[in-house]
């Protein structure tokens, strides 16, 4: 046989029947789909009706398709939103001042807890993406937020960051201050962290809430008698019921 023979013609009708015939199920398939009771016919009725029944008459399958499309958009917008409050967060702590955190340069007793924070910051921040002067301002950002919406508001939630707040800052005092005075320089953080915590905690009662239902008025007391005539002899029955009317 030489190459490049074209194809018997045998071949060639049996490839356009079938073409055609898929072609003829295909438009049949669609043809009976539109007809009354078909599939995309029941489809076109539930859309057509789905202004007028309303969100818990219509079809499911349209409430999921509007649910997950409101989902895909919600999420588009929460992604967007996110990226723009990255970037004003972002824009916002670059644009704090550049405190020395290294650097010891609070004085009095304050000095106490704050030098050890800076100290322990400045070690611990050096492989962040952000510098030890921006770590070192949200921590005072937190904890002043903490203090003042935990009086104001009284919110758990709150009052937990203002506990966790207080015991990592303990924490880096303990482990920051040499040993000759890190016992005096714990009490100290301890002590002053206790004193802003009655602000911070205003209100709080550990005691578990009982709520009861007080009914106003006297009770009301409502009394069914009842006459159990126990049952007599046939001679003896009518003298018993005259002597229960006396």
């Amino acid at each position: 046989m030489a190459l490049n023979e074209p194809t018997p013609t045998a071949d060639n009708d049996r490839t356009t029947k079938q073409n055609k015939d898929r072609f003829a199920d295909a438009r049949a398939w669609w043809t009976k789909a539109w007809e009354e009771g078909g599939t995309l016919h029941d489809m076109w009725e539930d859309v057509r009706r789905a202004p007028d029944a309303g969100w818990h008459d219509m079809a499911s399958w349209i409430k999921a398709v509007a649910s997950i499309a409101v989902f895909s958009f919600v999420v588009l917008l929460f992604n967007g939103a996110v990226d723009v409050l990255l970037n004003a967060t972002h824009h916002i702590l670059t644009a704090v001042p550049n405190v020395q955190v290294g650097d010891n340069t609070s004085t009095g007793v304050w000095a106490t807890i704050d030098n050890p924070v800076r100290s322990y910051i400045a070690a611990h921040s050096a492989g962040l993406p952000i510098s030890a002067s921006t770590v070192y301002t949200l921590w005072q950002i937190t904890g002043l937020f903490s203090l003042i919406a935990g009086f104001i508001t009284r919110n758990n939630g709150i009052r937990l960051t203002w506990t966790c707040w207080g015991l990592a800052g303990i924490a880096m005092v303990w482990t920051t201050t040499p040993d000759a005075s890190r016992t005096v320089a714990t009490a100290i953080a301890v002590l002053a962290w206790t004193v802003a915590s009655a602000f911070a905690m205003r209100g709080l009662n550990l005691r578990p809430r009982v709520f009861s239902h007080v009914t106003t008025g006297a009770p009301q007391i409502t009394v069914q008698p009842q006459i159990h005539i126990p049952a007599q002899p046939d001679g003896g029955t009518a003298d018993n019921v005259r002597q229960l009317g006396h």
